[in-house]
Order: structure tokens, then sequence, then C-alpha cells
């Protein structure tokens, strides 16, 4: 449809493996905003932002039992964001600076745009905050 009529196409679905099938980008959304984008295969199969991990872990693969990634607590009011990154209260990998200051979408070496401050390497993995303090 899009070649013969010359139209672009919105998909909007939880299933990532129809939008595997039917998109030539893909993008991420958590709480309204995008967090990753870029080409299905390099979104789904490698997945940058905290988020898309635990989504693209919660597809079903047979022999992969117990590496869902499974999130603490709810998602924030989108009336009320929370400071920094809005994903902060529920990132396992989350920092101090995730909860002061909201990651910029920027580009990465293989194309994709991620916002998140430890995929950019401005933070190292591990100096996460306690999630009491999160949330």
């Amino acid at each position: 449809m899009q070649e013969e009529f010359g139209t672009a196409m919105l998909f909007v679905s939880h299933d990532l493996r129809a939008v595997r099938q039917v998109s030539h980008r893909v993008a991420v959304m958590y709480l309204g905003r995008i967090v990753e984008e870029g080409e299905p295969d390099g979104v789904l199969h490698e997945p940058a932002h905290p988020y898309s991990r635990a989504l693209v872990s919660a597809i079903p693969h047979p022999g992969r039992a117990g590496q869902r990634i499974v999130l603490q607590g709810d998602p924030p009011n989108p009336a009320d964001r929370p400071a920094g990154c809005a994903f902060h209260p529920r990132c396992p990998v989350a920092s101090h600076l995730c909860a002061r200051e909201a990651p910029v979408l920027k580009s990465r070496p293989d194309g994709r745009l991620v916002a998140c401050h430890v995929a950019h390497g401005e933070i190292a993995a591990g100096q996460g905050i306690a999630r009491q303090e999160a949330a």
C-alpha cells in the first residue's frame, strides 16, 4: 500500500512480533515519549533502552523461559511525571543522574535513537539507585 499509494502508515501495537512484520522503523514509547527508535531487527533483537529490553523479554520464545525482565512498580501518572527520566522509578539500571536529568533522544553509532544515560555511556550500569529511593 505504501508503494502503490505513496503514503506512510503508522501501526501502533503491543504485539512486537506483528510490529516486526509490518514496520520499516520501530519506535518504543514510555509514558508518551519515544525512548528508542530504529530498524526492527536492531530494536527487537538487541534493544538498547532498558524499557525496550523488558518489552522484548516478554515475547515468548521456546527454550528461553526464566529470562523475562519483570519491572517493579506501576507506570507513573502521565499528568505527574517523575523528575528526570520518566522510566527511572522502574528501571533496573537507573542512577542518581536518571532521577535528576531526563536523557535526550540521540543517535548511536548503529543509527538507532535512544534516550538513556546508561545506553550512551554517560553513566556506568551498576551505579543504580535503590528502588525505595526511586519510588
